[in-house]
């Protein structure tokens, strides 16, 4: 009984312990770059945050637009970038991928800033 309660007691502070960045390792290692720039770069409202999808089948990142003019990014796997899909001028993006918000699935949160 007591080995029970240490495994779930330790499962517990472990899993406690995660922050909203997900497993080390779980991104493409430049995606993992992309993340650290940000950090190191001032704190936007509303908090930057990272997003993978399914789309064109393949995984693949988006960084939303951080403000008014300033466009989204998309990236593949391998961080080719691939379009902005919204934000810019227009608030159109770049119109290289006019169909990423109806076509992507899966979506998962990979990141958020939680500076303040």
């Amino acid at each position: 009984m007591n080995r029970n309660l240490f495994l779930i007691l330790g499962l517990t502070i472990l899993l406690s312990s995660c922050d909203k960045e997900g497993i080390p390792g779980e991104n493409p290692k430049c995606i993992e770059i992309k993340i650290n720039e940000i950090k190191d770069g001032p704190v936007w409202n509303p908090p930057a945050k990272v997003y993978s999808y399914r789309f064109n089948a393949q995984t693949v990142y988006y960084i939303p637009q951080r403000c008014c003019d300033i466009p989204s990014e998309l990236y593949d796997e391998n961080c080719t970038f691939i379009c902005s899909p919204d934000g810019g001028i227009t608030g159109n993006g770049d119109g290289q991928c006019p169909d990423f918000f109806t076509e992507r699935t899966d979506e998962k949160l990979i990141w958020e800033d939680g500076r303040e």
